[in-house]
């Protein structure tokens, strides 16, 4: 006799069919037991191969008829259902988030010891290693400086989701500001606790009724917004930067040209721009992706920087010879270098580039702590000031939250473009 099987009513199978994977809960007629009762299995086929992995639960073939086919069942059954609802839909959270499937770097998430997955730390080491894999080290190193903070605070070795309520999360803010530290760096190590519970709760390995974050009104906890620093320069500043003299081919004269580059190409971040290459750039505009957002944001947008007069003479100083379409623009890198060495290397750059734009800062009279962000932030401050639809200001940035930017998202043609860049030489 064939036994139906068991489908999560929240799967997504053409989801997993992109994936070349299937997943069904099954009762394991093969192997009988002593009591005459199987066990249940999920049955995950990839490319036509299955593997099997038990649930732990022990049942008759009556019994799971009864399960599968019918809408009021006993407790016990009720129980058992919602084990094995609760192990398919780890099973496919954990596969929706591969990037790619393999069975053992499934099984490396899916098979770890129950302890450890009611422990934070463990889902914060995982993730760890999870970003180094693909490469996105800023954001593991955002991870661990907020795994460590919360340690130091916490000062336990193992932290279980149920110990972070609303209360602890408070305290450790009030411990971070009485060492006179700021609040967006709480902010941002407490959106990494909130992405790893809210990771758990996807993987079944905690329940949602815990769940601390949320609006204060109803009891829970409110990330502090970032602060909204004054980052950006009047006109009239980056002005005195365009029109500053440094010494011809000095390190001033190329780290000076570096942030204006930044500045006139939307904005570029130091990273980005370290990844430039010639096959980036045609006759009117830059194209590039967003290092930081390329491997969690497949459906985003390229951004399209118009290429000025001011940005064409940077190339033509600065740029490496000969403009082979396989060559980075600028020296910062060369090819074959590993991500861990890029990741030094951009350091290295951004580090300079601050230097000696303080340094200009100072000859010329600016009082602000000017940095490679400053260029990022005053690139959309002088276009908003200056007119500029909030909807192309957030497309030239890259802005890849979809839920506060996409709904106005506009492509715009290259003349239109044109336009609005030049806004960023308008001094008159």
């Amino acid at each position: 006799m064939s036994f139906p099987a068991i489908t999560h009513p929240e799967q997504d199978n053409d989801k997993l069919k992109e994936k070349g994977v299937s997943i069904v809960a099954f009762l394991d007629t093969v192997r009988p037991r002593k009591d005459k009762t199987f066990t249940v299995r999920l049955r995950i086929i990839y490319n036509r191969f299955p593997k099997y992995y038990t649930t732990k639960i022990n049942i008759s073939t009556k019994e799971w008829l009864k399960l599968v086919e019918s809408k009021r069942l006993g407790e016990d059954l009720k129980e058992k259902r919602t084990i094995i609802y609760k192990l398919i839909r780890k099973a496919y959270t954990i596969i929706y988030e591969l990037p790619v499937f393999t069975f053992e770097s499934f099984d490396k998430k899916f098979l770890r010891k129950t302890g450890d997955a009611t422990n934070i730390y463990f889902a914060f080491d995982e993730y760890i290693k999870e970003c180094k894999s693909e490469d996105r080290l800023g954001t593991a190193s955002s991870y661990e400086y907020a795994r460590n903070a919360i340690k130091e605070f916490s000062r336990k070795e193992k932290l279980k989701y149920e110990v972070i309520t609303p209360k602890f999360l408070k305290d450790f803010e009030k411990w971070w500001e009485r060492q006179d530290k700021s609040l967006t760096s709480v902010g941002i190590y407490l959106r990494c606790v909130r992405h790893l519970y809210n990771r758990a709760i996807k993987a079944g390995d905690v329940g949602i009724e815990n769940y601390p974050f949320g609006n204060q009104k109803d009891g829970k906890y409110a990330i502090p917004q970032p602060q909204n620093l004054k980052l950006a320069l009047p006109l009239s500043d980056i002005k005195k930067i365009f029109e500053y003299k440094p010494k011809e081919n000095s390190p001033e004269h190329f780290h000076r040209d570096m942030w204006i580059f930044s500045y006139l190409c939307n904005g570029i971040n130091v990273k980005d721009l370290c990844l430039l290459k010639y096959k980036d750039i045609t006759r009117e505009q830059i194209q590039f992706r967003r290092a930081k957002t390329i491997n969690t944001n497949k459906s985003a947008k390229p951004i399209d920087a118009i290429i000025t007069e001011e940005v064409k003479q940077i190339v033509s100083i600065w740029g490496t010879k000969p403009a082979d379409p396989n060559k980075y623009v600028f020296p910062f890198l060369e090819n074959g270098l590993t991500a861990i060495q890029i990741q030094g290397k951009v350091k290295q750059a951004t580090k300079q580039i601050n230097k000696y734009i303080k340094r200009v800062a100072k000859n010329i009279g600016i009082d602000a702590n000017i940095s490679t962000y400053t260029a990022r932030h005053s690139f959309a401050t002088v276009l908003k000031r200056s007119g500029a639809p909030v909807s192309f200001i957030s497309e030239s940035l890259g802005h890849t939250d979809i839920k506060t930017t996409q709904s106005y998202l506009a492509s715009f043609e290259n003349d239109a473009k044109r336009e609005m860049t030049k806004k960023l030489t308008d001094w008159d």
